[in-house]
């Protein structure tokens, strides 16, 4: 699919009441979705091995948490990174102050490096997923409070 394409599908979504198009043609689909910006307080799929998140406390937490604060969700499926480079800083470290715009992490998708921001000003509570996983689609990134 021409970049072009990829445009008018991105102005279609724009211009309508859709949330989500997905083309296939011959081998090849692609999903443009907007990007839910709802608060999700609790997440689970069942096909999905359980996410144990990384907290202040070394003592671990049950397979599906309850989060106090907003939860910043994949607004792709792709590769989780924490930092730009092995050997950069974390974008974001737990307990530390971020401001809504902040970007927290990457997720690589079809070899694009995608800046995922804080989409609330807070503290991060937790870090749902651990560097270099695979994410899903609306799987839950991180907590803010």
């Amino acid at each position: 699919m021409d970049l072009q394409k990829l445009n008018t599908l991105i102005s279609i979504l724009e211009k309508s009441d859709v949330d989500e198009l997905e083309i296939k043609e011959g081998d090849n689909s692609i999903r443009v979705s907007r990007h839910n910006r709802t608060p999700v307080q609790h997440y689970h799929n069942s096909s999905a091995a359980p996410v144990t998140p990384v907290t202040p406390t070394s003592e671990p937490e049950s397979a599906h948490p309850t989060l106090k604060g907003n939860v910043l969700l994949a607004p792709m499926v792709g590769t989780f990174y924490r930092k730009s480079s092995p050997d950069a800083p974390a974008f974001a470290q737990l307990g530390q102050q971020v401001k809504k715009g902040e970007t927290l992490c990457l997720i690589e998708a079809m070899k694009m490096m995608n800046h995922i921001e804080a989409q609330a000003s807070g503290t991060i509570e937790s870090i749902l997923v651990e560097d270099g996983q695979p994410v899903e689609f609306n799987q839950p990134l991180f907590s803010i409070v």
